[in-house]
């Protein structure tokens, strides 16, 4: 198809309107005089349709039912940057309607450490220490009885914070997208098909060519592009000869997770309405029912997806097939999980209502990368990613400090380092970090059989 350029006026072009790229775009718009220079670019409709209720649900990570939010973390440089959102979701006319102060307990292994290592963040950061120790006696009896026939010989004790809890992840995405649009933000709806390069004489993007022809173009162009990043670049990268170890693939890598969703009847609903977000050791978690009735496990076991490109480079990505098709042998390890935590759904002859591959981009450190890219031949080219599936807490805040960085602003200096372009590489297997569980340690399809279904 012929292409056709497309004058948007773009100062700035933000592909992916997921959590980084829909916070970007509303934080430039409070800041930017002319809104309408800043223009977002998704794959999906506008606004994006229900996650619960699409027979086609959006893509990426940051359409979700709903998403933890929690300051429970073992590095103090999340745990305050997460105080900060949780302040924002507290209190923001925008995001308060959709949080929910839930409390969550974490059912830790014997060998554990990780709840001390969160509490002498909170000691250290000056902060009040509101979590306690449950026995697991008492996790038993709480909350309606919710966790009584848990199978916890593993577990050692549980951590429980009541000051987390959760939000309705949809929901909120939408709200602030629709914000930014109403401000002057342009939104436009197509699939990349290629990175577009300016010629020899300049450096840097012109601009990304759309499947339907069309070319977009702009002064700065900022991926926001999650577990889609490598294969977006990798033929970018072929045309520039970038060497291997300063490929995109050594900074992130797309890794998912199955999950999933009961449906629940009213009288359920009033039971699981009272739980908490429960953390089931490095088994995943459970999230309460949002407004929806569905009620979310998520098997905290990742998986990368890794294909040979043409120019013979590896790189993980999300499958082709649509996120709701899982095969037999993944769901068997995920219903295996909860017949484990919570029998008894299993037990009331409930059959999972849809299931999902989620897919985001982590890096080796679990820290985002949030930069410009350090080839200067990709001199207007900026990175929001790396959310190794602890990121969407921080939707009301992070878009500002992406701002920064498209300013050629700093951060701090703490900041700066820890989103910089990362020394670390998955060589070594990746590092304990702000969310190791988060790490993939194997592969998509060695879980994959014959039998793959959808939904059922």
């Amino acid at each position: 198809m012929a292409a056709t350029a497309v004058d948007l006026g773009c100062k700035t072009l933000i592909v992916g309107a997921g959590i980084f790229g829909t916070s970007t775009a509303y934080h430039l718009s409070l800041s930017d005089p002319n809104p309408s220079s800043i223009t977002i670019l998704d794959r999906n409709v506008f606004p994006p349709p229900s996650a619960a209720n699409s027979a086609d649900p959006p893509l990426g990570a940051s359409y979700d039912i709903n998403k933890i939010v929690r300051a429970d973390y073992s590095t103090p440089f999340y745990m305050d940057l997460a105080h900060e959102a949780i302040d924002a979701w507290s209190t923001d006319p925008l995001y308060k309607r959709f949080y929910h102060r839930t409390g969550w307990i974490m059912l830790d292994e014997k060998d554990s450490d990780l709840a001390e290592r969160i509490r002498k963040n909170f000691r250290e950061c000056g902060r009040p220490d509101p979590t306690r120790n449950m026995s697991l006696a008492e996790v038993r009896k709480a909350w309606g009885g919710v966790l009584r026939e848990a199978e916890m010989k593993n577990f050692g004790s549980a951590y429980w914070n009541p000051e987390a809890g959760w939000a309705e992840a949809d929901k909120a995405v939408e709200a602030m997208l629709s914000e930014a649009v109403r401000r002057g933000v342009q939104y436009h709806q197509g699939n990349i098909v290629e990175l577009l390069l300016h010629d020899d004489r300049i450096s840097g993007i012109r601009g990304v060519k759309l499947a339907d022809g069309r070319v977009l173009e702009a002064d700065k162009v900022l991926l926001a592009t999650g577990a889609w990043t490598s294969r977006l670049m990798t033929e970018t990268e072929d045309t520039l000869k970038i060497d291997e170890d300063d490929r995109i693939e050594q900074q992130i890598k797309a890794a998912g997770v199955c999950v999933a969703h009961y449906k629940l009847n009213e009288d359920e609903k009033k039971v699981f309405d009272k739980m908490p977000v429960i953390i089931n050791g490095e088994n995943g978690d459970i999230q309460p029912p949002p407004p929806s009735s569905f009620l979310k496990f998520t098997n905290g076991r990742s998986f990368t997806n890794t294909i040979m490109t043409d120019s013979k480079h590896e790189i993980s990505v999300p499958p082709s097939y649509s996120q709701d098709v899982v095969s037999q042998a993944l769901k068997s390890e995920t219903i295996d999980i909860i017949e484990r935590i919570m029998p008894q759904i299993q037990k009331a002859g409930q059959r999972v209502a849809y299931w999902r591959l989620c897919w985001d981009s982590v890096t080796p450190t679990q820290y985002q990368l949030i930069t410009r890219h350090p080839d200067n031949r990709l001199s207007n080219l900026y990175l929001a990613v790396g959310g190794s599936f602890h990121s969407w807490k921080f939707l009301p805040t992070i878009g500002k400090y992406v701002s920064n960085v498209l300013s050629e602003k700093s951060n701090g200096n703490e900041k700066d380092e820890n989103w910089a372009w990362k020394d670390a590489r998955w060589s070594s297997g990746g590092a304990r970090g702000a969310h190791e569980k988060s790490l993939p340690k194997r592969e998509l399809r060695d879980l994959e059989n014959a039998s793959r279904t959808s939904r059922i």
